[in-house]
């Protein structure tokens, strides 16, 4: 008998395709997606543990799905970046409603997990971190998918910044096999994908072993995968500024499938917050590698990561970021206030920054972005840009899709250009999507 599987995903695209994933794992075993959890027979939270009061949110929703378990027997599970690093206190506050806790590199045995609930009953606990690679026990998966797909190719992280809890909820820098990767890639094309979004904590650290065994870097693999016969575009997150060497720098230059929208976290324009951060660059580094970039392919947007309010983040130190902003132009940020993850060494730094002062100078920052993201949206008006349709748009007789930089875009079209790429004379900006025309009635490939 079929049975429904209900996944609510927090936090990053990772997590979307560790969800993903998870679905995949427990397709043989009979589980089928289902849209609300009133109908699942099993729900899983696939948490993130890098918002603040991560833990806390885990547990309310755990409050609402006990009522739920209580009247159909739910099987509920905890996964993710919540459940490695705090797994034993999910355990013992969670143990009436989570049946399993486990961490993101033991999600291929759930299976397992489900059959030994079913068998003994309790609770079972996994985040230890496995000695097999979980990639290894992944089947193929065999359900459509959409025009745009991500693909894991890089977990964990060796660069131990001081606000960060990835090392020890996804553990030591690991980079799957370059044929591993290819089979995946080829797998998804084959389902319906027309762009990959390359995954990583630290995405251009990958070092895998190639195709003839010896270690592959980040642009040999990309070069490879924009080989692959079907597929029309490749982006990447997230990326370290310190991994961002010349052969990489040489494939935004040379590989058209790569997509000239890159997310560069930098996280502050200060040195001394820089430093603080553990994060071994400079603010000029910055400044130079985003200068090698643009003189490779002038056509570059940049999008960024910024943390304010750091512990011992003064005026002064604020004022360097958005001077550095201002300096660069970027065309979307994600910023947010400094909050506290457990275990990190700035948790305990005593330099903490007010939460007052903090919301201020947020305010400032996404202000100042919010005007260069407008600046450079107006900036597509009467461009003609490549559009990768995916969707029918919300009016009859619409169709959307993404612009190089990632920008939705929606033109008066049919389903026929779904998956193809075609060139669009952008007529309108809108605030959160560009319309325009169809320049020919025929669909590029």
């Amino acid at each position: 008998m079929t049975k429904k599987l209900f996944i609510k995903t927090y936090g990053c695209q990772m997590n979307v395709y560790d969800s993903a994933r998870m679905a995949d794992v427990l397709a043989p075993h009979g589980y089928a997606p289902t849209e609300t959890p009133e109908d699942a027979d099993l729900v899983i939270l696939n948490t993130c543990h890098i918002r603040e009061k991560a833990a806390e949110k885990v547990y309310s929703e755990l409050g609402r799905l006990r009522a739920l378990k209580a009247a159909r027997g739910t099987m509920v599970a905890v996964a993710g970046c919540v459940a490695q690093a705090e797994g034993a206190e999910l355990a013992r506050r969670g143990a009436k409603v989570a049946d399993i806790v486990v961490g993101p590199q033991s999600y291929h045995r759930l299976p397992e997990l489900i059959a030994k609930i079913a068998r003994e009953g309790g609770q079972a606990l996994e985040t230890e971190f496995p000695p097999e690679d979980k990639f290894d026990h992944l089947p193929d998966g065999t359900g459509a998918v959409g025009v745009t797909a991500f693909l894991t190719v890089q977990e964990g992280c060796d660069k131990f910044c001081s606000f960060c809890v990835v090392p020890y909820t996804r553990g030591a820098e690991a980079s799957r096999p370059v044929a591993a990767i290819l089979k995946e890639a080829r797998m998804l094309i084959a389902r319906g994908a027309r762009e990959l979004t390359l995954l990583g904590q630290n995405v251009n650290a990958y070092r895998g072993a190639g195709e003839d065994g010896a270690p592959a870097d980040f642009a040999a693999l990309i070069r490879r995968l924009a080989a692959l016969d079907g597929l029309h575009r490749i982006r990447y997150t997230t990326s370290h500024p310190n991994d961002m060497g010349d052969a990489l720098i040489a494939a935004h230059r040379d590989v058209e499938a790569l997509m000239p929208f890159l997310h560069l976290p930098v996280q502050s324009g200060s040195d001394a917050v820089l430093e603080a951060m553990n994060r071994r660059h400079s603010a000029d580094d910055y400044r130079r590698i985003v200068a090698r970039l643009r003189k490779a392919r002038p056509d570059l947007a940049l999008s960024s990561d910024f943390i304010v309010g750091f512990p011992g983040e003064r005026d002064a130190d604020f004022e360097a970021t958005l001077k550095l902003i201002e300096e660069i132009e970027f065309a979307q940020a994600f910023s947010f206030k400094y909050s506290r993850r457990p275990g990190t060494p700035a948790s305990v730094m005593r330099t903490q920054i007010p939460e007052a002062v903090k919301a201020e100078r947020l305010a400032v920052l996404q202000s100042l972005i919010t005007k260069q993201q407008a600046a450079f949206n107006r900036a597509q008006e009467r461009r003609v840009l490549p559009v990768l349709f995916e969707a029918a748009g919300r009016k009859p007789g619409q169709i959307t899709g993404r612009s190089p930089y990632l920008q939705p875009v929606h033109v008066a079209g049919t389903a026929a250009l779904i998956g193809h790429v075609h060139p669009v004379r952008i007529e309108t900006v809108l605030a959160n999507s560009l319309s325009g025309q169809l320049l020919t009635e025929a669909v590029a490939s």
